[in-house]
Order: structure tokens, then sequence, then C-alpha cells
């Protein structure tokens, strides 16, 4: 595992049950973690967009006396020098943007030093005949981006990515003809209807593995597997360049389980190249 300031207070916050609110506090400093420890107490609660209160009861729910206590700790597990905001005044804020997500990334490396979860994930996924694969409103687009290239290599692949009363339905049908695995995209805003069916799915018997934005999203409680991977949030609306790389990275590790990817592959190669399917 990473040893990194973000993947250090990750360890700090895993095992405590801790409310929504406290949550968008875990995440919020997770994100930054290299500057988290000088900030005071007002500061993070405006950062995090929630009450200074409530940044005091989320200290003393991981067991310290109150915020200073917590600060004290983080600056004995961060690093000696405070990180450099990247010039942030030198950039404007598409770059801003960009550097962001480069950052986002860098977390995304750090966090499959140690590549356990992905290979589990992968396993759970190859072995489930059909897979269904759930990512409604801004997850869509990954959920139909990894359903696309799954298609190719994995022998029914099932995409949920509307909403509405058929979904239940078609989660039992899936479940009917043999389905042991579900593969979830959630990512913010994150819709009610994603929990509900999560929670529907796994009390059904379904295997949920699920990529969030954060392990402490609302999904979190749901999910049996639960890999995070961060979400840009400096433009109007959220990027989500982490979401969809460890969504290839899934793709691999589960044709990697699969026996038959790679004859898959060169079938469809073949058939793309006698119908004239691109142009080289």
């Amino acid at each position: 595992m990473s040893d990194s300031p973000a993947a250090r207070l990750q360890a700090l916050f895993e095992g405590h049950r801790l409310t929504p609110t406290q949550r968008r506090i875990a995440h919020c400093m997770v994100r930054g973690a290299a500057e988290v420890p000088f900030l005071s107490s007002v500061e993070l609660a405006d950062l995090a967009g929630v009450s200074q209160p409530s940044v005091t009861r989320f200290a003393v729910a991981l067991g310290f006396d109150g915020y200073p206590a917590l600060r004290r700790h983080l600056r004995e597990v961060a690093p000696a020098e405070r990180a450099s905001a990247v010039q942030e005044d030198s950039y404007n804020e598409y770059q801003q943007a960009v550097l962001g997500e480069i950052e986002n990334l860098r977390q995304l490396a750090e966090m499959l030093a140690d590549p356990a979860p992905v290979e589990e994930a992968g396993r759970l996924l190859a072995a489930s005949t059909p897979l269904p694969v759930l990512g409604l409103r801004a997850a869509s687009s990954q959920a139909r981006g990894f359903a696309y290239f799954a298609a190719k290599v994995h022998p029914d692949v099932r995409l949920l990515d509307e909403g509405g009363s058929m979904m239940e339905d078609r989660i039992d049908a899936a479940l009917y003809e043999g389905a042991t695995a579900l593969l979830c995209f959630a990512l913010p805003r994150h819709p009610r209807e994603v929990v509900d069916t999560l929670e529907r799915a796994r009390k059904a018997g379904l295997t949920v593995v699920t990529v969030a934005d954060s392990a402490f999203a609302p999904v979190a409680r749901h999910s049996d597997l639960l890999i995070p991977a961060p979400v840009g949030t400096g433009l109007a609306f959220d990027t989500a360049c982490a979401p969809m790389l460890l969504g290839r990275v899934l793709l691999e590790a589960m044709a990697d389980a699969l026996p038959d990817a790679q004859a898959r592959l060169e079938a469809f190669d073949t058939r793309a190249a006698s119908r004239g399917l691109f142009v080289e």
C-alpha cells in the first residue's frame, strides 16, 4: 500500500463510522492531504463546505480531544515541508483544472501500488455471466465506456445506464440468468436510485464492485469492494479522468482472468478487417 500523505489519511479514517457530513470532511482532507495539516478548523470547514463545529465533532469521532490534537497528529505524519501550491497564482483556471487532474492520477497510481483489490475485482467480474454494469447520470459515460470494451472479451455484458421502474426487473433478470457480480460506477452527485439499486442487488445475492470518487461515498456501505478514484472539482462540472482510467485498469484485470479473452479479441480483429470496419 502507498505511504503517501493521502494514503496515511485514508488509513486514519478507515474503521470509523462517519456521518455523511464527516465523510465529506474526510474526502476533502484526503484530496488536500499535503495542505490540511496547516489549515485551521475554520479554513477546513470552509474548504469542505461544512460548519466549524462539524470539524470539531469529526476530530472527536476519530478519537482526538479536538481539532488541534488532530492537526498535531497530521503534522507528524505529513511531509516536513508544506507542499507548494503549484504556484496557483501563475496558472489560469483551466490550467489549474488540468493540474488537479494530474494530481488525481498521481493518487490513483499510488493506490495501484497494491494491485490486489483490482485483481480481485477482475476475478469477480470475469466470473459473472451475465455481467451487469451500472452507471447513472454523471457516471453513465464511465459505465458505457467500460461496457463497450468489456463486450469484446466478456460473453454477456449488460449496461444499466438508464434509471426508472425497470431497473429492478433488469437486475432480477441478470440474477436469474446466472449473474454473481455487479460493477457500479458512482460519481457525484450521487443519485439516490444508485444507492437503492446497490442495496437491493446485494440483498439479492450479487457481489457489488464499485468505482467511486471516494471511499466515503454514499455507495460505500452497499459495496463489497470499493476502489476509489478522485474526481476533479476545479471547473463548473466535475472531471473524471481517474475514474475513467481505473475503469480501463479493471478491464485489463478482468481480461487477464478470462481464459479466452485474447482469442475473442483476435476474432474481433479478423471480423473487423474482413468488413473494412476501420480506416487504417
